[in-house]
């Protein structure tokens, strides 16, 4: 079988341009029209006046969106294919950034929020489907891995811009919609329904809709996706207003998030030494460290610390997270990534709003402590061992 350090020239080429724009589209999609929002809670809570349950409120919003557009999504990859749906994503992506960059008022933040949201639950399947026909069976684990650790190159960019325009919020995501404007182009130019390799399902929906195995990992996805809702929606304002942060501090912690994330690219070759199961257990426990610490060191030194190790963490649990949907739904990839990464976020819709109440009664330490507790019952919720062979 070909590989990308025996094969044909062409073939490595093509894969490398594959993996190059699937991280372009994840990093514009997630890292900018995504989790920047919380990147920029200060601002837009004192541009808008925002209470902490609005903040979090809003968040869900986005995952909601992301929710109905994963399904929608799964259902069309099997009729459309894979390019037309990476476009779908990266002009939800660019029109939600410039609803954000000219909103007057809240409800058109929100708005701008929930259409950008949208944009991540396009992206996702329709790239893993790609992969998952175009790639050699020996590289898939490692291209799915890294294109989905685009996430963190999104946040390390979104980070420095944020750090540049300061006050003048509007202009950063402006040039957020330009950003996701060239990586669609890109993408629409790269990405292809490549004839699959072995006989592709026509119904729209996988079955059995749950195999064996697959209601264990929707569990599992949802209760990680609850507990990462704490940092993705309130780490910055943590930093500020715990730990007494600046706000050029903050962003800096935040730059770390997304470039120490580029790190969760290796969960493929994690997984291919530890196994699947140690491989999720590992990260699953170094998350709910991660936040709990937070909480308790919310000071620079330990912040960036748990930040730089939490982005590293979450992007590996997604990657695993996808390996781990792609492996019970053998046949149909796309539909096993869309309905893992569905649960993920209806988890973080849940999370988004319940920690944002109880940091509301109770204060930010606690709330982030419960997301913490919530991470060590996903830690437990570990793969069956019967998948470790792929």
């Amino acid at each position: 079988m070909t590989t990308l350090d025996e094969g044909a020239p062409s073939a490595r080429v093509q894969t490398l341009r594959l993996a190059g724009a699937g991280v372009s589209l994840i990093a514009v999609c997630y890292g900018l029209a995504r989790f920047a929002y919380g990147l920029f809670v200060p601002a837009f809570r004192d541009e808008f006046a925002l209470t902490a349950t609005v903040i979090g409120v809003i968040a869900a919003g986005s995952y909601v969106s992301y929710c109905v557009a994963i399904v929608v999504t799964t259902v069309l990859i099997p009729r459309w294919g894979s390019r037309p749906l990476v476009v779908v994503a990266g002009g939800l992506a660019t029109v939600g950034t410039a609803l954000v960059a000219v909103a007057p008022h809240g409800v058109m933040l929100a708005v701008g929020v929930i259409v950008a949201g949208a944009s991540t639950g396009v992206a996702s399947p329709p790239l893993a489907h790609a992969v998952a026909h175009a790639v050699p069976a020996k590289d898939r684990d490692r291209i799915q891995a890294v294109v989905n650790a685009g996430t963190g190159a999104g946040v390390a960019v979104a980070g420095p811009v944020a750090l540049l325009v300061r006050d003048q919020w509007r202009i950063g995501w402006l040039a957020f919609a330009v950003m996701c404007a060239v990586a669609t182009i890109w993408a629409a130019v790269v990405v292809r329904t490549p004839a699959p390799r072995e006989p592709m399902p026509r119904e729209m929906l996988p079955r059995p809709l749950l195999p064996s195995g697959g209601a264990h990992l929707l569990v599992a996805t949802a209760t990680m996706g609850l507990s990462s809702s704490a940092i993705w929606t309130f780490g910055r304002e943590m930093l500020v207003t715990e730990g007494g942060q600046s706000e050029r501090f903050s962003l800096v912690a935040w730059i770390l998030l997304g470039a120490c994330g580029l790190a969760g690219a290796a969960a493929g070759d994690a997984i291919g030494r530890l196994g699947l199961r140690r491989a999720w257990q590992f990260v699953a426990v170094l998350l709910a460290a991660t936040t709990g610490l937070l909480a308790a060191w919310p000071e620079i030194a330990g912040a960036w610390a748990m930040l730089a190790v939490f982005g590293a963490a979450y992007i590996a649990l997604t990657g695993i997270v996808l390996i781990w949907g792609s492996r019970i739904y053998g046949r149909t990839p796309a539909a096993g990534v869309g309905l893992s990464f569905l649960v993920f976020a209806l988890g973080q819709a849940l999370g988004a709003p319940l920690i944002g109440l109880v940091a509301q009664l109770a204060g930010l330490p606690t709330a982030f402590g419960v997301a913490a507790a919530v991470a060590v019952i996903g830690a437990a919720l570990a793969p069956r061992r019967s998948l470790e062979g792929g």
